[in-house]
């Protein structure tokens, strides 16, 4: 067994003068004001240019398919088209390092179907040194997406 005076040197966290705290989680906040606007070109904006848009996941979905560039990402957003959001709000904005996690409660109404999705998804943002996004990530209920765009 580890005495406890060795785990607790282990897990003390290191911080950085010089690296402001939640400097990242302003930049998703505007994003997201961005989002609601319907202001796709804000939103380009602030991304690197060779994002990885849904980096890390092979999913089938349309909506949650990997893109490469920021001049791929607007794909993204034509395909939100097949929604009506009904609710869309983040619940927190948690940062460490250089990424921001952020909780969003969201209801949608499938355009096709008529059906109703309700979820807790999540958000990983990823930010390069510049303070670009370099990689953005979905955490959702791809089931229930399925089922209700099913026709």
């Amino acid at each position: 067994m580890v005495p406890v005076n060795r785990l607790r040197a282990r897990f003390v966290p290191v911080i950085e003068e010089k690296q402001p705290m939640l400097r990242h989680a302003g930049t998703v906040q505007e994003i997201y004001d961005a989002f609601g606007r319907g202001d796709i070109p804000a939103i380009l904006g602030y991304l690197a240019e060779d994002v990885e848009w849904e980096h890390d996941w092979s999913e089938p979905l349309k909506w949650y398919r990997p893109l490469r560039g920021r001049d791929a990402v607007p794909q993204f957003f034509a395909s939100l088209s097949d929604f009506e959001f009904l609710r869309f709000e983040p619940l927190a904005f948690l940062e460490g390092a250089d990424m921001v996690f952020v909780p969003v409660r969201i209801e949608l109404r499938v355009r096709a179907t008529g059906r109703i999705i309700r979820d807790l998804e999540a958000h990983l943002w990823t930010f390069a040194a510049d303070g670009k996004v370099s990689r953005f990530r979905h955490f959702v209920d791809t089931q229930q997406f399925a089922l209700a765009t099913a026709k």
